[in-house]
């Protein structure tokens, strides 16, 4: 019974709450598109009270969806001071909830509002300088609880993502999604891909009547493609160049990455290379996801 008690009171267990706030001007809506990129669900603008029956519907709701991230500045006006009491109600459902700062020098914080030519929400009709201090004193007690903060004065809109997944979801290649799918070139290019291979050096399994009617999917297709002349020294030299260039790319800010393989139905050499070359990548820590654009096609 006391099990059964502590878990009803605690819904939202496992859940997480990230809180994007800072400095206007400190790059918070860039910080929300990159959060967003990650996987979490951001509201832009959210009244703090809001927060608790907005985590209630999402861990009632079996979408999947875990992660909420919050953009919380002083556009809330009077919302804002009930923020304390909100995190303590979400720490006592057991949600994990995170405070993300962007801050900015203020004469970083003037060149860009003079830029943008947009008044200050805090202004008031005064000097822009008068509502960025006002803000900082009241942002002041929010910075110094905050478990992230980062400083974008010298940092371009590439950098701060660069920083923001190193901080969320670590450096390097894993932190580059990875999609393969295979192709018929008879069907066309596709124009949508980092990359595009063509294997139709192989030698062709439609043209083996035992295999004609069965697809890359399967393991007789697999077998004589994978062990035909070429196909390892190609998968080889093509999972080398894969590997450096998205090591370049976690470096510039581009996490998402898609590889094309055709073969001239999209039946059989680019659907098993598709997912040997998946399978590679993988063993290396990456995370891919694989498909195949015309396996529904008659061939």
């Amino acid at each position: 019974m006391t099990d059964e008690s502590n878990h009803a009171s605690a819904p939202a267990e496992g859940f997480e709450v990230m809180l994007i706030t800072g400095m206007s001007g400190a790059g918070r809506s860039h910080a929300a598109h990159s959060i967003e990129d990650m996987g979490w669900y951001v509201v832009d603008n959210m009244p703090p009270q809001l927060m608790v029956p907005m985590v209630d519907m999402m861990t009632s709701n079996p979408s999947g969806v875990h992660k909420l991230a919050a953009v919380i500045d002083v556009r809330s006006r009077d919302y804002f001071a009930d923020l304390n009491a909100v995190l303590s109600h979400l720490d006592d459902l057991g949600v994990r909830t995170r405070i993300l700062f962007l801050d900015a020098d203020d004469d970083v914080l003037v060149k860009r509002y003079e830029s943008v030519r947009r008044p200050h929400p805090l202004q008031h009709g005064n000097r822009l300088i008068d509502g960025i201090r006002e803000e900082r004193e009241l942002l002041a007690n929010l910075e110094e609880r905050a478990d992230i903060v980062i400083d974008t004065s010298h940092l371009s809109i590439h950098q701060l993502s660069t920083k923001l997944y190193n901080a969320l979801m670590g450096s390097g290649p894993t932190t580059v999604s990875v999609h393969i799918f295979s192709f018929g070139f008879k069907y066309g290019i596709p124009i949508d891909a980092d990359f595009v291979a063509d294997v139709r050096f192989l030698p062709n399994p439609f043209w083996v009547p035992e295999l004609r009617e069965l697809n890359g999917l399967d393991s007789p297709v697999s077998d004589y493609v994978l062990s035909s002349q070429g196909a390892s020294d190609f998968l080889d030299a093509y999972e080398q160049a894969i590997r450096i260039a998205i090591r370049g790319y976690a470096q510039e800010d581009k996490h998402y990455v898609t590889i094309a393989i055709g073969c001239t139905g999209g039946q059989h050499r680019s659907v098993a290379m598709s997912e040997a070359l998946a399978s590679r990548l993988r063993a290396h820590g990456l995370s891919v996801s694989v498909s195949a654009r015309e396996l529904d096609r008659q061939a």
